[in-house]
């Protein structure tokens, strides 16, 4: 499979590549590109910190009660909105009494999930998400999060009697291995529902612009009226895929909210 990268990935490997490589070596890794060791999701992911750090800071500076600017309304509307698919909307509503405290993890792999989403739509940027290691990376910390909430709330042994499902005892040795099971599996579901969506709609944007476009350059060949007229579809192609790629982000990123804030909110519940 040919091997595409950015112009900012070959900048990142041109600077930071040699120590990289010197570091997998002495870690006995060899990457699959031994040009670009910092492969492109790695550096879409770093600069998708980069810029939210960024965005973050400018919007803490312009906080204003009297006069809220345009950036700080967007922000309030990603905590809470009508439509009640805020950070804050999907917490209070699925993760217990509690839900205020977790506002900042959640919200941060939500809005860094959004981000990674919406870099896609970005001439010579590319979704980090649409590669598995970074939805499971962030899959990872939600599983690590809501298992720890749940034995802060508990306490380790009220915590692990949760996955006995409130069964007699006799029926533990049946119970137990499929709740792990179960609770194992929500890696593996936030993981590939995250970037197969992305992955997908990468990949149905690029088949379907190549399509076009070959389809006007065929049409050129035959008759110059055709293929301006044709040529109008690999034009306008982007603009739709576009918006479908936005579209996906945002579910995407409401699924990865939503789910975490459900995961909290039976890790800490009470009753089972």
């Amino acid at each position: 499979m040919e091997h595409h990268v950015s112009w900012l990935t070959h900048l990142v490997n041109q600077i930071l590549g040699a120590p990289a490589l010197a570091l997998l070596k002495a870690l006995h890794i060899k990457p699959s590109y031994p040009d670009t060791p910092i492969p492109e999701h790695v550096v879409m992911a770093l600069t998708v910190l980069v810029v939210g750090t960024v965005l973050a800071l400018l919007l803490r500076a312009r906080l204003s009660v009297e006069r809220p600017g345009a950036s700080q309304q967007i922000a309030e509307l990603l905590l809470t909105n009508p439509m009640g698919f805020g950070i804050n909307d999907v917490l209070e509503e699925n993760a217990g009494h509690h839900w205020q405290k977790y506002v900042p993890v959640v919200g941060s792999v939500a809005l860094f999930i959004l981000l990674s989403n919406l870099f896609g739509v970005f001439p010579f940027f590319s979704s980090p998400t649409a590669n598995a290691t970074v939805p499971l990376a962030c899959a990872i910390i939600t599983f690590i999060y809501f298992n720890w909430q749940g034995l802060r709330h508990h306490g380790p042994f009220r915590y692990l009697k949760t996955f006995t499902g409130g069964v007699h005892w006799s029926l533990w040795l049946l119970i137990v291995p499929v709740e792990i099971i179960s609770t194992t599996a929500r890696l593996l579901s936030l993981t590939v529902r995250l970037w197969a969506n992305i992955f997908a709609s990468d990949l149905i944007y690029g088949l379907f612009l190549g399509l076009f476009t070959g389809l006007a350059v065929w049409a050129g060949t035959k008759s110059a009226i055709a293929g301006i007229v044709l040529g109008v579809f690999p034009a306008l192609a982007p603009i739709a895929f576009i918006i479908l790629h936005v579209f996906v982000s945002v579910v995407q990123t409401y699924v990865f909210a939503i789910l975490p804030a459900v995961y909290i909110g039976l890790a800490t519940a009470d009753e089972h």
